[in-house]
């Protein structure tokens, strides 16, 4: 089981108590944690108990994509209802859901058959979502990511601004000073490629538009008997499907130097499930220019999102830092693959 230690205090806003698994008609045998839930063993089996910081008209909105998706992909998690046919249950001024276990292995990016399977198994995910609709405007994100990518320029210039008023600068501050005009015009030149690319128009299109998982990392995609499995769609939105083929890519090529190659495994076998338009390839590849991992520290470390250490960022602000060359080339080569 993986516990990190940055879980622990969330953990302990836990309650266990035994009448709150009786809620869900659950006998309880067992309570490990795992990242920043629960695994339960049950007399109905594992389970996983997830306290939801989220509205609940958020959790219907989750709850009403997985029923959708269901009908025609069936390799996602389950919620577990209660005895009052109700996804949650609110114990102690909290809400907690409970969600069957999914059997399997956590997806290996180093491994190639597991990589196969996850993009294959995205491309079928994305196809069972198509025509899902929802009244929720915080979750409908077509058409939204220039204005995104424009508050993120304005956000790092903030901290520059920042940065300019410590009289005695971190090493953190010297890094991202050094750097921050450099990825400022990389989002602006995504902007430009986004507009060249016609992504509004891309935005109209009903056949472009799915449910969007929006967190791809190896641990939300479980692999079985060779086929991918999808779990935590806490992220979930309704948006172009390249977005979610963009965080997919971003999550795996971090992981390896920036391997151009990695990206034409994803592609070539998302497209066996799915289809991917030479427009969408244009938006995908100004997506990915964007520089997601510069820009998420940064943000994590000014606004402290993240109860990290100062060594735990700066460790992680070195890291970003060394591999831009490998980024510069690595799209470079995009550009060879996808041409505007």
């Amino acid at each position: 089981m993986i516990y990190r230690y940055s879980d622990k205090r969330y953990l302990m806003e836990y309650d266990l108590c035994i009448e709150l698994f009786k809620s869900f008609d659950l006998n309880v045998n067992d309570v490990v944690p795992v990242r920043n839930v629960y695994m339960v063993s049950t007399d109905k089996g594992e389970k996983i108990l997830k306290k939801v910081e989220y509205t609940i008209e958020e959790l219907n909105f989750i709850y009403d994509v997985l029923t959708y998706i269901k009908s025609k992909f069936n390799r996602i998690v389950s919620f577990v209802k209660n005895k009052d046919r109700n996804i949650y249950t609110i114990w102690n001024g909290n809400m907690y859901c409970i969600m069957d276990v999914v059997d399997g292995t956590e997806c290996n990016f180093y491994n190639p058959m597991d990589l196969i399977s996850a993009s294959k198994g995205l491309g079928e995910l994305h196809k069972a979502s198509e025509g899902f609709k929802s009244s929720l405007a915080s979750k409908c994100n077509s058409g939204k990511t220039i204005d995104i990518y424009k508050r993120r320029i304005q956000e790092m210039e903030f901290f520059k601004n920042i940065v300019k008023i410590h009289e005695k600068k971190t090493e953190f501050d010297e890094l991202f000073i050094k750097d921050a005009d450099y990825y400022i015009d990389q989002i602006k030149h995504s902007i430009d490629m986004l507009n060249n690319a016609g992504y509004y128009k891309l935005c109209s299109e009903d056949d472009k538009i799915v449910v969007c998982h929006n967190d791809l990392a190896y641990h939300n995609i479980i692999i079985s008997n060779g086929e991918a499995y999808f779990i935590d769609f806490d992220y979930a939105s309704v948006d172009i499907k390249v977005n979610d083929l963009c965080n997919f890519i971003n999550k795996v090529i971090k992981n390896f130097a920036f391997d151009i190659d990695k990206v034409k495994v994803i592609i070539e076998n998302y497209c066996k499930t799915n289809t991917v338009s030479k427009r969408e390839l244009k938006v995908l590849t100004a997506m990915l220019n964007f520089p997601y991992d510069f820009y998420t520290i940064s943000r994590d470390y000014y606004t402290r999102r993240k109860e990290w250490d100062e060594n735990v960022f700066l460790d992680r602000m070195r890291k970003k830092s060394s591999y831009k060359d490998d980024r510069e080339e690595f799209l470079e080569n995009l550009q060879k693959l996808c041409p505007l």
